[in-house]
């Protein structure tokens, strides 16, 4: 036990003490000035010329993307012209369909007709043929009696005047009957023949019409099949165009990570440079208080007294890191998610697609059940009324209202001066369904304001 200043031995335990004190202040300078917080060796220290570089190259490869982005935006939108030019072709080859299956039914009407009253006029001419025999016959018999109309026979061999006046009487009323008969025969001949020609001239226009949707189709086919050409050679620069991007885009990370290292860099040489600057001065405080331990006051104490616990490094916090309307929409809500299949769809439901010899092919629209565009609208009103398969005539339906007064159930067309090459049924709040185009299927989009018609068509209300 350590004994009381004043009693025992008072001034041999101060200076104990103050050896010890001073033993500890050394301990501690020699602490602070040693590994505990040594500064690691300097890290490299890039140039500035090395970092102007660097940022340069960065610059130049982002100015690189930036034009070849632009590049393809603009070829995205040729595309995006040419799907719209390849609908419009689409839509105008159902157009085509639809007239030619009219067509066809039309003459094919008309060539019954025309067969019926071809018959009846056949029959008409065998009935005016067997009148003439029968009045041939009449009137060679009467010649042969001497009782021809007319004839002087037919009176004077009459043994009487009552006689005579009898067979005038009875050859006036045979002859008369007679006469009639052809002459009411010859105008039906005549009307019957009349009807023949009507039949003819009808079936002839037909058959016109039809050739010309037929010619109508093989055009639409052709541009259809130039704008897929077309298409399919924007679609390869956009692919190449994509290539090119993704390539400099790699050279401009590669640019930036460059950049960004060589910063790295710098920073890390700065920090080091004012942790060194930093634990200069610690070094000099605590080489300033051990000078001053050094220096005992008359009772053998250090200068400074008790030094106290060492000092405490200072963290800075870090930075901020209707009804019917209804039932129409119930009806194309059912059909989500089914494949989009061009000339797909009918009142009844989807139904197997067509050949078009171009994209739909491509994407095996042939092989798929479902709707397209206006199959799809064909099936959604198909309890309100019929509809033809051809967007372009669907437009022209029903009661056409500007677009500030589109409501839910109404159809949305897209076209423009080449006509209608889509429509999607409006569901409200800017949302529609739609079978939009091969390969993807019936779904819910965002109304598109680009191309929209200026009238929605209104069928309901």
């Amino acid at each position: 036990m350590e004994a009381v200043p004043g009693r025992g031995e008072p001034r041999r335990v101060t200076a104990r003490r103050a050896a010890a004190v001073g033993a500890f202040v050394l301990a501690a300078a020699l602490t602070v000035t040693g590994t505990g917080v040594a500064v690691p060796p300097p890290p490299p220290n890039p140039s500035d010329s090395d970092l102007g570089a660097s940022r340069a190259e960065a610059n130049a490869r982002a100015g690189e993307v930036g034009q070849l982005t632009n590049q393809l935006a603009q070829a995205e939108g040729r595309l995006a012209q040419l799907q719209d030019s390849v609908e419009l072709k689409m839509e105008q080859a159902n157009k085509a369909m639809v007239d030619l299956q009219s067509a066809q039914d039309a003459a094919g009407q008309a060539r019954k007709d025309a067969d019926a009253a071809r018959k009846e006029s056949d029959a008409a001419a065998g009935e005016i043929e067997a009148a003439r025999l029968n009045l041939d016959k009449f009137i060679a018999a009467s010649y042969q009696q001497g009782s021809t109309i007319g004839s002087i026979s037919a009176y004077l061999d009459s043994t009487n005047p009552k006689d005579m006046l009898a067979r005038a009487q009875l050859l006036n009323a045979v002859g008369g009957s007679r006469f009639n008969a052809l002459q009411g025969m010859q105008r039906a001949q005549t009307d019957k023949a009349n009807k023949d020609a009507s039949a003819r001239k009808a079936l002839d226009v037909a058959e016109q019409k039809q050739a010309a949707a037929a010619a109508a189709k093989g055009n639409a086919d052709a541009a259809q099949d130039s704008a897929v050409r077309a298409q399919d050679s924007q679609a390869a620069e956009n692919t190449k165009l994509e290539a090119d991007k993704a390539a400099v885009e790699q050279r401009l990370y590669a640019a930036q990570a460059k950049a960004g290292g060589l910063q790295g860099q710098r920073q890390r040489y700065q920090d080091w440079v004012a942790q060194k600057a930093r634990e200069d001065e610690e070094r000099a405080r605590q080489a300033a208080l051990s000078a001053g331990s050094s220096h005992g006051d008359g009772n053998g104490n250090g200068g400074g007294g008790d030094p106290g616990p060492p000092p405490r490094r200072v963290n800075r916090p870090s930075g901020p890191a209707g009804s019917s309307v209804e039932a129409v929409i119930a009806r194309a809500m059912g059909q989500l998610g089914l494949p989009y299949a061009w000339g797909g769809g009918n009142g009844s439901g989807p139904t197997r697609g067509i050949r078009d010899g171009g994209v739909a092919d491509r994407y095996g629209d042939y092989r798929k059940i479902g709707f397209d565009c206006s199959g799809l609208m064909i099936y959604a009103f198909a309890g309100v009324r019929s509809l033809p398969h051809y967007s372009g005539y669907q437009y022209t339906s029903g009661t056409r209202v500007p677009l500030s007064q589109m409501r839910r159930g109404d159809m949305l067309f897209y076209g423009g001066g080449g006509g209608i090459h889509h429509v999607a049924l409006y569901l409200g709040g800017g949302q529609m369904i739609e079978a939009p185009q091969s390969g993807s299927v019936v779904k819910v989009s965002s109304v598109r304001y680009g191309g929209i018609m200026p009238y929605a068509t209104r069928l309901i209300g």
